[in-house]
């Protein structure tokens, strides 16, 4: 049985944070400022890249919704809403920052994904108890 360690979340919230950010950041070098330059010229490559992200986006939004659900998905995002409000109660961000925390928002939806993608892993390594899919086979 494969387990989850701290290496493997990490490569988990790589992979969230690459699809997050190749799709949106405020940089102004991502998939939609790239549509946005293209309005009415629409390439190949800008349709296979738009592809590449939806199947990402289709597979890890799935993964969560199937691992912690919308409640599951909420209350992590409750977390790490009060995280970012005790860093800017410590004063360490600045929330008038549009851009910072453009950054922040985006970071945390990337944690959100890589916790429900790795929920299975972490469940079983909290609780000893093994996340087990119903698969109803038809002949």
């Amino acid at each position: 049985m494969e387990t989850l360690g701290f290496v493997g979340f990490l490569l988990r919230l790589g992979m969230t944070l690459v699809l997050v950010f190749a799709t949106y950041n405020p940089s102004g070098h991502s998939y939609v400022h790239w549509v946005a330059r293209q309005v009415g010229s629409p390439t190949p490559a800008l349709a296979l890249a738009g592809l590449v992200l939806l199947i990402g986006w289709i597979v890890f939004l799935r993964a969560t919704l199937r691992a912690i659900g919308w409640g599951g998905s909420l209350l992590v995002a409750a977390v790490l809403a009060a995280l970012v409000w005790l860093v800017v109660s410590w004063g360490w961000l600045d929330p008038h920052n549009v851009n910072a925390m453009a950054w922040v928002l985006l970071a945390a939806l990337s944690v959100v994904l890589a916790i429900g993608v790795s929920w299975s892993h972490l469940r079983r390594r909290l609780t000893g108890q093994t996340d087990v899919e119903e698969v109803d086979e038809h002949r």
